[in-house]
């Protein structure tokens, strides 16, 4: 397997394996070899499925980790290092082509703050 690949694979488990952690009370909604996804089963979207959250996925040159309730609520990005704020594409997407276990900490904590923050969210379909 090319180091490439090894680095995809070893960040994929390891967002993952955060996100399934971080994400207590949300359900899965894909748990694919490249895409992982969680949902929160409780509110829905506007055509009535279960309301997305987060995700990781594999891509050509990097791992994504997308993370809704920053896009919702951008000021939680304050606290982000710069080190992880580099990593940004986009208003709640990280990318990786490997990952330190700082930034896994910091995601962790991020993502376990924006979820408590989404719930509370006044969704305007709702």
């Amino acid at each position: 397997m090319p180091k490439a690949a090894a680095d995809f694979d070893r960040t994929f488990t390891a967002l993952r394996g955060m996100l399934r952690s971080a994400g207590k009370g949300l359900i899965v909604t894909s748990d694919k070899s490249n895409d992982f996804q969680m949902a929160d089963a409780g509110r829905t979207d506007r055509i009535g499925r279960p309301l997305f959250i987060a995700a990781v996925q594999i891509k050509k040159t990097y791992v994504s980790y997308h993370l809704m309730p920053v896009y919702f609520s951008p000021d939680l990005l304050k606290s982000v290092s710069p080190a992880l704020k580099k990593r940004m594409q986009g208003k709640a997407c990280f990318n990786f082509t490997a990952i330190t276990p700082e930034h896994v900490r910091e995601l962790k904590a991020l993502t376990r703050t924006g979820i408590a923050r989404f719930k509370r969210v006044k969704l305007p379909w709702a």
